[in-house]
Formats: C-alpha cells, sequence, structure tokens
C-alpha cells in the first residue's frame, strides 16, 4: 500500500535534519529540463506566472539560477523534513524514529511540480513550483502534459509486487490530477475530513489538510497495510463516519477543532 500526499509552499532548510538517512529523486534528469526551462524566464515572467510579489520572484529565479542536477546533504535535505505546510505540521516527521523514517521510505510519496514524485528521504534543493502552474514546456502547455503518464507508470512499478494494490489518496486536487487513476493498477481510497461548523460537517482547508498529514503518521506509526484499518483512524478527535462514507471515499468527522 502506498500512500500520496502534496508538497508544501514552505519550505526550512534551516532547522537541524534528524537523520542522516537520505536518497536520491527518482526523475532528476526530468527536473533539470524543468529547470532549464525557468531559467530562460525573468523575475516578472515568474511573478506573473506564479502569481508571486517580487520580492518571492526574485528568490525563486536565484533558486533556479543556483539548481544543480548533482547534489548532496550540504546543500540539499531531505523532503519530508524540507517541507513546512499544514499536512506537514499534522505529519510532523521531524518526530518520527529513524525506524519509522524507513517505513516511510517505503510507504510514503510526495507529488511534485518539479520533482515528479519524491520518497520522504530524498534530497531536494528548494524550489517553487506549483502542479497547476501553467509553464510552457517541450512536452505541452503545463506541467500535467510535461509529466504525462510518467507518474501514474512509476506508482503502477511500485505497487507491482503487492497482492491487492491499494493507493491511498492524501493529495489535493491539483496533485492528483497528475496521476491518470484509469491507468492506475490499484485500488485508489481517498480519506475526506470534516469539521462541525454551522450547524453541519464541512470540509475546512486548514484542518482538512493538518488531518491529512495527520493520517499519513497514522499510517506510519501503526503500519497499515489494508484500506480497512484506516477507519480506525482517530487522531485530535476525528472518527470514521459510516453514513457520510461511500465507496472508496472515507469521510472522518471531528466534532471539536483541537
Amino acid at each position: 500500500m502506498l500512500t500520496v500526499i502534496s508538497p508544501a509552499k514552505t519550505l526550512d532548510y534551516e532547522s537541524p535534519v534528524t537523520t542522516k538517512l537520505h536518497s536520491m529523486p527518482r526523475f532528476l534528469e526530468h527536473s533539470a529540463q524543468l529547470i532549464n526551462t525557468l531559467e530562460a524566464l525573468s523575475v516578472q515572467e515568474v511573478a506573473e506566472l506564479m502569481k508571486l510579489s517580487d520580492k518571492l520572484a526574485s528568490l525563486n529565479v536565484a533558486r533556479y539560477a543556483s539548481w544543480q542536477e548533482q547534489f548532496n546533504p550540504n546543500d540539499a535535505r531531505q523532503a519530508v523534513l524540507a517541507f513546512k505546510g499544514d499536512v506537514y505540521t499534522g505529519l510532523a516527521a521531524e518526530t518520527l524514529s529513524e525506524e519509522q523514517l524507513e517505513y516511510a521510505q517505503q510507504h510514503l510519496r510526495i507529488l511534485s511540480g518539479l520533482y515528479g514524485i519524491l520518497k520522504p528521504l530524498d534530497l531536494m534543493q528548494p524550489y517553487r513550483l506549483e502542479m497547476g502552474t501553467k509553464l510552457n514546456n517541450a512536452k505541452g502547455k503545463d506541467l500535467y502534459q510535461f509529466w504525462g503518464t510518467r507518474l501514474t507508470e512509476s506508482l503502477n512499478e511500485e505497487l507491482a509486487s503487492d497482492n491487492s494494490p491499494v493507493l491511498v489518496n492524501l493529495a489535493s486536487n491539483e496533485y492528483f490530477k497528475a496521476i491518470k487513476p484509469k491507468l492506475l493498477n490499484a485500488r485508489v481510497i481517498t480519506p475526506v475530513f470534516k469539521d462541525w461548523k454551522n450547524g453541519q460537517y464541512k470540509i475546512i482547508s486548514f484542518y482538512a489538510k493538518k488531518a491529512r498529514g495527520l493520517m499519513s503518521r497514522y499510517i506510519i506509526e501503526e503500519k497499515i497495510n489494508a484500506p480497512e484499518a484506516l477507519k480506525a483512524f482517530n487522531y485530535e478527535g476525528y472518527q470514521f463516519s459510516e453514513t457520510l462514507s461511500e465507496g472508496d471515499t472515507l469521510v472522518f468527522t471531528r466534532d471539536h477543532n483541537e
């Protein structure tokens, strides 16, 4: 069973890393192609393309210019420790043991606009390139066309050894669109998280993102390898809702935000 999550816009390259374990991204050659495209853009073009301030656009233009296809722990860090968004607050990878990180390395994947698919311990250099960016490239008008079926095929390769392959989709819609479910040789389970507000259960973005991280951590801590076992998830007050769930969409609800 594999779980996929989204990356984060916020990055942390300052705090101490908690492990020396590391690996290298699978699609660096393709990342280099995207960097070559990005390097040709001016600060103003990056600002317009990604809807960034001039300051952030300048930062990322500098990142593209300094990006190298060959890197090491001195100028890069493990993806799961570099991302610092709401999902990663829930995952709290910096508190995982090395054994748990090794389990995550086998079972968790991070979708990425620049790197395609990252294992948690894959080293990455800082970047900004969301999957939904309409970046004209050699393969087409956006990153979905650039990656094509490559990411789906990669997941299929990894899942091929499972007797009953399962992909747990904890990624955002923007990122999961890079996967082609009809070509995926696996059952896709999609957990959905809803909080009680104004008399009904609703998806509240901040809480839902954090809950995806919490579910990822639950899978790692409990070594979950079957869809049915996901229903026992109860971190921070969430409970499985049989009545709201349908098919492979598993709905978890919470009455009080924690």
